[in-house]
């Protein structure tokens, strides 16, 4: 699987019907694994997806409404038999840990390999997990229970320095460094050479915010600005938002707003209604506000660059 690469496991919200599952994505980013949710059938479309279990670095789940978290207990418990030894780390509301613990305590399962449980932070954004060249971090969402949105994020990359300019100015080693860091090269003459003349631009930083079950928050914008690849929930259309608000939810429109707020690169919307059977009404609604939108739909990868495609026959 290609790296800043995204698989939706699930799309559907509260209960799965004949096409969607309920939420689970996997987003393979920075070379892991890393599991965003977990709602029934996850495991099974995992293997569909032909991601090894083993490989997955943390989980990350949203909220407690077992449409998010329901498929955890047989994941972990698929971890044991097929001897996973690796530590493994879920992301996740307090109080989930005690539902874990409690299950395979009572079914006399201990587990094959270290489990730890980090609580989401009560911050209205937080890092929660730090590692070579990338972070992640929990944002507070509006949901009738407590539930929180991720965000994956690269750290920018340096400048790549023109090869002819090393030539050109014989540069050493600690200046390369330096002019890749963003400083000019002052030559000896007292001359100024500006650095946009000596490197070119890196490739933009990924990003992915993954934003779940919620109203329309638009004060959050200021934590994903920028987002590169968005997903947001869209259970409804708009004519249903009377509903939308009662239930703590968004409609597609709110989607493309919301995305069109943080200007991102491109919109993924999902936890769709099972009512709806023909979702073009969540692409139209979503594209009337921001253009480059894409559905969601099992087993289907994302990435930046090509349209969505199945990866299963």
């Amino acid at each position: 699987m290609e790296d800043n690469a995204l698989i939706v496991l699930g799309c559907s919200s509260a209960t799965p019907n004949s096409v969607r599952f309920p939420s689970a994505q996997i987003l393979h980013f920075r070379s892991k694994y890393f599991l965003i949710d977990c709602g029934e059938g996850t495991q099974m479309q995992l293997r569909r997806a032909k991601v090894p279990f083993e490989r997955i670095d943390s989980i990350f789940i949203s909220h407690l409404h077992g449409d998010h978290y329901f498929g955890l207990f047989g994941l972990l418990a698929s971890l044991n038999l097929t001897g996973r030894k690796n530590p493994l780390t879920v992301y996740a509301p307090e109080g989930l840990e005690e539902l874990v613990r409690y299950h395979f305590l009572k079914t006399e399962q201990p587990f094959s390999y270290p489990l730890q449980f980090v609580a989401l932070p009560q911050e209205p954004c937080a890092c929660i997990k730090k590692g070579r060249g990338y972070e992640i971090r929990a944002i507070q969402l509006n949901h009738r229970v407590p539930c929180w949105g991720f965000y994956f994020v690269e750290e920018p990359k340096e400048r790549k320095i023109q090869k002819e300019a090393i030539d050109r100015y014989d540069l050493s080693i600690e200046e390369v460094k330096c002019i890749k860091n963003g400083s000019d090269l002052t030559l000896q003459d007292g001359t100024v050479i500006p650095n946009a003349e000596l490197t070119i631009d890196p490739v933009p930083a990924f990003s992915y915010a993954y934003i779940s079950d919620t109203m329309l928050k638009p004060d959050i914008a200021q934590y994903v600005q920028g987002a590169r690849l968005l997903y947001h929930e869209a259970t409804f259309l708009h004519d249903l938002l009377p509903l939308a608000n009662t239930t703590h939810h968004s409609t597609a429109r709110q989607a493309g707003e919301f995305a069109q707020m943080v200007h991102a690169e491109k919109l993924i919307i999902g936890h769709f209604s099972a009512r709806y059977k023909d979702l073009n009404g969540h692409l139209t609604e979503a594209k009337d506000v921001f253009e480059n939108v894409e559905l969601a739909s099992d087993l289907n990868l994302y990435t930046l660059y090509k349209p969505a495609y199945s990866i299963w026959n």
